[in-house]
């Protein structure tokens, strides 16, 4: 590359200069992204009663679980097939109930996955299920799940992660290997293929990009404290390595880049919202 032009010399070094505090200033100001509470925001608009039947695919240890059944009244089935998950939800439930003593009859958890849902068919109103998908391989399956157990005029929620063509090959390998990735299930394409083929409509698909991410560094500095710990994995791998193992290594700094990668929108978030 050869030397800068007059032009460029003016762009970088005279021009840029004079607004650049301004620039910055307009940047700092809130686009007023949407967090988490935009998914409960959804399933309020769905105007289900109080007395639906629900399923949390993929429940963990229940957080969305409880909320749903706390929030809107639902009577709400937990699954996982990790077994701790089951557990320590369960021992959430206990707490939760002992403040709102209704959770512990709207309130339910089981082994199950979501490709083979402990579920009679055409038996939920809501089928929930954030940040699964993209481990899950039979995606066909899934979405077939999803049908049979939905009654007529019930709906499904799917938040999942995607890649977008900012994410470098080499990069999606590691990230993909490291997180328990199914690289085809993070390709928006085959999961629309996989909603199309289970017989599902989607009525709305809503693209968030940065905005939970936004929303984190806005309210608690979330995104530069996860970019400092992959700053610091990054440098000092051995000190890490040596007190938590590489497998622990390992998933702490694919964690910290998942997150960052949405920032600079290399992964971006996409909500689903089906219909029979």
């Amino acid at each position: 590359m050869g030397s800068l032009s007059r032009a460029e010399l003016d762009t970088f070094y005279d021009a840029y200069p004079r607004i650049e505090a301004e620039f910055q200033a307009v940047l700092d100001a809130s686009l007023t992204p949407r967090g988490p509470e935009s998914l409960y925001e959804l399933v309020r608009d769905l105007g289900l009663p109080p007395a639906a039947s629900v399923v949390d695919v993929g429940c963990g240890e229940g957080k969305h679980t409880l909320a749903l059944a706390e929030r809107f009244g639902f009577a709400v089935r937990g699954i996982d097939p990790v077994p701790r998950h089951i557990d320590l939800a369960r021992e959430a439930l206990s707490g939760a109930s002992k403040r709102k003593g209704e959770l512990s009859t709207l309130v339910h958890f089981e082994i199950g996955a979501a490709e083979a849902m402990p579920l009679d068919d055409a038996s939920v109103d809501l089928v929930w299920c954030r940040d699964v998908l993209v481990h899950v391989d039979p995606l066909d399956k899934a979405y077939a799940e999803f049908r049979r157990v939905l009654r007529n005029n019930g709906r499904v929620l799917v938040y999942q992660w995607f890649a977008t063509d900012r994410l470098e090959p080499r990069e999606a390998e590691w990230l993909w290997m490291t997180m328990r990735v199914v690289p085809a299930s993070a390709e928006p394409q085959r999961t629309e293929a996989a909603i199309a083929a289970a017989g599902l409509r989607i009525e709305q698909r809503i693209e968030l990009g940065s905005e939970w991410g936004e929303r984190a560094e806005e309210d608690a500095g979330d995104a530069g404290r996860r970019l400092l710990r992959a700053a610091r994995l990054l440098r000092a791998p051995e000190r890490y390595v040596a007190r938590f193992g590489q497998a622990a290594y390992d998933i702490m700094l694919g964690d910290s880049l998942w997150h960052i990668y949405r920032m600079i929108g290399k992964l971006s978030p996409r909500v689903y919202v089906l219909a029979r």
